[in-house]
């Protein structure tokens, strides 16, 4: 039985309460790539504009690698402490693979040929048209909306993470040698939290939250 069948309602509550960003963390305990991949596999279920899917990732488990990341990463110490860090990245052409994602949807019935290759036209002609920095802009909501899904499920599965947006992009580009069309976004540290971590203050819906108008 797969994670997904496991949880019910109360256990997707219990998951919210207990998500708190954790920064200290056991050095012993590995992640195997098996377990980390399937993490990712229902991660990739998230949503994301046009289902053009822009988030690549890269997966730093390398000991000498993580020492590597280190001081690009502020020397924030979970960086080499927990199990792995993900690094989500954005792809600026992510709309190339638009004929290959929606092929599958015509295999699955849900889409004509026809309609799939107007979709697909449409898509090249208004992303390619974008820009790099538009382009990233669209990227940093899809790469976030997966990243919050991935972090949901590493506690589900009695995993810690702690997402880091304190590093040096430019330098972890040129040091992990990162392709130009993939800019990085986010690092996400994810392993066993060496001491609990805590809840943190939080502003309360109605200092939030307004209805119909600001007034």
């Amino acid at each position: 039985m797969n994670i997904a069948e496991k949880l019910d309602l109360n256990d997707f509550y219990t998951v919210l309460r207990e998500r708190h960003s954790v920064r200290v963390y056991d050095p012993t305990v590995k992640i195997s790539r098996e377990e980390l991949r399937e993490m990712l596999e229902l991660s990739i279920s998230a949503p994301s504009s046009s289902n053009l899917q822009p988030w690549r990732f890269m997966i730093i488990d390398d000991a000498d690698l993580k020492k590597k990341l280190l001081p690009i990463a502020n020397n924030q110490e979970q960086v080499v402490d927990a199990s792995a860090v993900i690094a989500v990245l954005g792809d600026l052409k992510s709309y190339e693979q638009a004929d290959t994602i929606y092929s599958k949807a015509v295999e699955a019935g849900v889409m004509t040929e026809e309609l799939k290759n107007n979709f697909v036209e449409r898509l090249h002609k208004g992303y390619g048209g974008m820009g790099p920095e538009r382009l990233h802009q669209v990227n940093l909501l899809d790469a976030g909306l997966i990243s919050m899904q991935l972090m949901l499920i590493a506690k589900a599965r009695g995993y810690d993470t702690v997402p880091m947006g304190g590093y040096d992009a430019e330098a972890f580009a040129r040091e992990f040698e990162v392709p130009e069309t993939l800019k990085p976004i986010m690092l996400i540290a994810i392993g066993k939290a060496a001491k609990a971590a805590h809840a943190t203050p939080r502003l309360s819906v109605d200092q939030i939250t307004h209805w119909n108008s600001f007034k």
